[in-house]
């Protein structure tokens, strides 16, 4: 099962937004990249991109779905979980919400890479023990 209910709270600012004050589309990957680092580092993970072994973990996959459009001054809550767990990867599941009301969802594809081939490649055993008990749906 799934962390429940684990998200942060992202303020949007006028560098958000766009000259109409609503969030361009790109910073909703911002605020998720935010809330899937605070996630990790929950488990230790201080800088979650480069694992201590030197093994990379990077975007391979995003898929993003918006909603509705966030508004500068704004007070979102950026949620995260696992939705599945593999030996090479892990997608997360990812909601920005303004109160009640979903603006934006993602499925994001997190790949284990080798420093220097930039080649898929296992991702730590302890890490994969440590997100296997908060994965909602796969693992494989």
């Amino acid at each position: 099962m799934s962390q429940p209910g684990f998200a942060i709270p992202v303020r949007v600012y006028i560098e958000d937004t766009d000259a109409g004050g609503i969030v361009y589309y790109v910073n909703y990957l911002k605020f998720m990249e935010r809330s899937r680092t605070e996630f990790l580092r929950q488990y230790g993970y201080d800088k979650p991109a480069i694992l201590e072994d030197g093994k990379l973990l990077v975007v391979h996959r995003a898929e993003v779905d918006y909603q509705r459009s966030a508004r500068l001054d704004d007070l979102l809550s950026v949620s995260t979980e696992i939705e599945k767990l593999a030996r090479t990867y892990v997608v997360f599941r990812q909601s920005i919400l303004r109160g009640n009301e979903l603006l934006c969802t993602g499925l994001i594809r997190i790949a284990c890479v080798a420093p220097d081939t930039m080649k898929p490649c296992a991702m730590p055993a302890t890490m994969c023990e440590q997100l296997a008990n908060n994965t909602i749906t796969d693992i494989s």
